[in-house]
């Protein structure tokens, strides 16, 4: 690999938006199996997604159902803030259609652009612009495909497919109120992005009602342009008033019911699901988490009944795909219990310790589709390996083939199988079946990068802690030991060991740079079983003990130079990196933090004090995890190491205060560290040159910090 190449690899990976441009993905499956849907932008570089049809019977072909260049004209699209703010907490930094909602049988999709709505004919191929009051947010077709639901200006409209009769549902009672929305927890936290959902009648629909009255508020401002009003934004931080929601089922006629259970015990709203196998249903939790119920509604009163408790003394983990209910009328869900996580139908376990259920995928006539790793009890350890199964009263058959991470969409017989494996430097590959035959592929449009990842996956410690490590391109034993970059997330809900070859491009570029990367999922991270994951309830702290066992426990299979190691990370990955420093300089001698959060009292509710409690109880957790309370930085007899922190100044997620108040104690204590704010950048950093530079900025300092020539 040239050095011309590998110094392009930062712009090429920000360009294309980490390879996902051109990808096809967000797939949709017509029940009679006669056509997928699916988005796809024109070109490895090209961020504006096209809605595309492959069409399964006859001759099979792709076509364009619907392009934003034409139906806006030309124009460039003109996000509201209503949608900025939904890409934001999906993390969407693309363009063009980036999600859409179909009716029953695949007929008619919906989407939003510019903030105006627009409908696909999905046989025909053709699309067209609704009239309609906007800005317009989350549309949804009806079942029957007649009628077409959406969110704008907080409240709930609908309007006939023909552009007919639009009309409001659900109006805001005042600046606090919305309709049909999600509230901040919901999409960041719970993966519940939804505030609408129609009966499979089309006559009514369930809405969420969002009062927003007693969350506290903050203001985010780019100091960059002072001549710009800050943002005031509903946020609640640990400790503070959640948003109030509620449920209503609304008619089309202009009825209303409340949907009644003990909101005060059950304040979140994860999941609402609502198909013809039975009546509407919702999991609803404490505040600590620790408890769940699923509740079944009668749509005519609005009460409630309990179908399932599920209590779990550190807390309830959510998951995709459920709850559900099979078309025999059985519970469908996911649990924790005998120490593995396990699909449960009719309150019965179908998978056992060999397997941990990640998702459920498809509710089929006699089998359930899902995603798997293996569980703690597996034959053999699949490091980084992610498959669908079928399971069913016989036990569990794997779809997917090869290791790898393999996702999958399937209604009726036809089952889309997208596989992303650690040597196809060509990314995931789409694969088409039919009662489990490959029928066809769906191209790809992605660049190739000029670099490829050459990942080994395995296990290190007495903890076998799920390791990848990098070394550069060219490497020989002779070279001698090199410095050590450790790369992680290792925190909740974010698995960076994937056996897969694109997640570990970054990793290896800078191990071209000249760094042995070592890449760990300590105890918190997902994938291996429930105990592994809540090990960190009350002591987030072990998730950096997990980094150093790892590290030790490889230096002795690989060249790792102890005595130069460095650490980065963004997000939980952040405040990792800058608690490496700070708690043990004796192990690592440098940092790049990245938007880290430094103070556990700044950060969102539902988040937090799942791992945490209320700060009002357990104050001595909320210190002891934290990087600015006392005992948060090192002794100062202790060697400071440089330490690079880097944030985005309008970033709602981990507000740049967290970033500026690690700064302030700092520099109170007398601690040299450099600090880089980034203006106009939000969690993300989409933007190319930003993404770009970033990287070059970090493997510079990581460099000088540990005398690297």
């Amino acid at each position: 690999m040239t050095s011309k190449q590998q110094l392009s690899f930062p712009r090429q990976y920000a360009r294309t938006q980490r390879f996902t441009l051109g990808a096809p993905r967000a797939f949709t499956v017509a029940p009679d199996g006669s056509r997928a849907v699916f988005l796809r932008s024109p070109s490895g570089t090209d961020r504006s997604h096209l809605l595309w049809v492959l069409d399964l019977e006859g001759e099979v072909r792709e076509r364009v159902a619907a392009d934003p260049g034409v139906l806006l004209g030309g124009a460039d699209e003109e996000l509201p803030a209503e949608e900025r703010a939904r890409r934001e907490r999906s993390r969407e930094g693309s363009g063009g259609i980036v999600g859409y909602a179909v009716d029953r049988e695949v007929e008619l999709a919906a989407f939003a652009l510019s903030g105006r709505l627009f409908t696909a004919e999905l046989r025909a191929g053709t699309a067209r612009e609704l009239p309609a009051a906007g800005p317009v947010i989350d549309p949804r077709p009806s079942p029957d495909g007649r009628l077409v639901a959406y969110a704008a200006g907080g409240a709930l409209r609908v309007v006939g497919a023909e552009g007919d009769a639009d009309r409001a549902l659900a109006e805001p009672d005042d600046a606090d109120t919305s309709y049909g929305v999600a509230e901040f927890v919901a999409a960041e936290e719970m993966g519940r992005s939804r505030g609408f959902w129609w009966s499979p009648e089309s006559d009514r629909l369930l809405v969420a009602r969002v009062d927003d009255s007693a969350v506290r508020r903050w203001w985010i401002a780019d100091p960059a342009y002072p001549e710009r009003e800050p943002v005031r934004t509903a946020y609640p931080s640990a400790g503070t008033a959640n948003a109030a929601v509620g449920l209503l089922l609304m008619g089309l006629d202009g009825t209303r019911t409340e949907v009644v259970w003990d909101r005060e015990r059950y304040p979140y709203l994860a999941r609402v699901h609502w198909s013809p196998c039975g009546p509407p249903l919702l999991l609803v939790q404490t505040r600590d988490q620790r408890t769940a119920l699923h509740l079944a509604v009668d749509t005519e009163s609005g009460a409630t009944r309990t179908v399932h408790v599920d209590e779990d003394p550190a807390w309830v983990e959510l998951a995709d795909g459920v709850p559900g209910w099979a078309p025999d009328g059985r519970l469908v869900r996911i649990a924790d219990e005998g120490g593995a996580r396990v699909l449960s139908v009719g309150g019965r376990p179908l998978t056992g310790p060999q397997l941990h259920i990640r998702a459920v995928l498809d509710i089929g006539d006699s089998d359930v589709l899902v995603s798997a790793s293996a569980g703690e009890a597996a034959a053999e350890p699949e490091t980084g390996e992610i498959h669908v199964y079928r399971v069913g009263e016989q036990g569990a058959e794997r779809v997917s083939e090869g290791a790898g991470v393999h996702g999958a969409v399937r209604s009726g017989a036809v089952t889309v199988l997208a596989s992303a494996r650690p040597g196809e430097a060509a990314g995931a590959a789409v694969q088409v079946l039919r009662d489990g035959k490959p029928l066809t592929t769906i191209a790809s449009y992605a660049e190739k990068p000029v670099i490829s990842s050459r990942a080994r996956f395995l296990e290190g410690g007495a903890r076998r802690i799920p390791c990848a490590v990098l070394l550069p391109h060219g490497y020989r034993e002779s070279d001698g030991p090199l410095p050590v970059l450790l790369d992680p997330y290792a925190g909740p809900h974010g698995q960076r060991v994937v056996a897969a070859h694109h997640p570990h491009l970054t990793s290896q570029w800078f191990a071209d740079q000249g760094f042995a990367v070592v890449v760990a999922d300590g105890r918190g991270s997902p994938g291996r079983s429930p105990a592994w994951e809540k090990a960190i309830k009350g002591d987030l702290l072990v998730t950096l003990e997990d980094q150093i066992e790892a590290l030790h426990a490889l230096a002795g299979r690989f060249p790792l130079d102890l005595g130069r190691v460095a650490v980065r990370g963004w997000s939980y990955g952040g405040y990792l990196a800058a608690l490496a420093v700070l708690r043990r300089p004796d192990v690592f001698h440098a940092a790049v933090a990245g938007a880290p959060v430094t103070d556990w009292r700044l950060y969102d509710t539902h988040y937090t004090e799942r791992y945490l409690g209320h700060p009002k109880e357990r104050p001595e957790l909320y210190a002891a995890n934290s990087l600015v309370t006392d005992g948060g930085l090192t002794d100062p007899a202790e060697p400071a190491r440089p330490l690079m922190i880097i944030h985005g100044m309008v970033d709602d997620n981990v507000v740049v205060a967290h970033s500026l108040r690690l700064s302030s104690a700092l520099l109170a204590e007398g601690r040299p560290h450099e600090l880089l704010p980034l203006t106009g950048v939000t969690h993300m950093t989409p933007q190319e040159q930003v993404a770009d530079n970033l990287l070059l900025l970090q493997v510079d300092f990581l460099k000088r910090a540990l005398g690297m020539d």
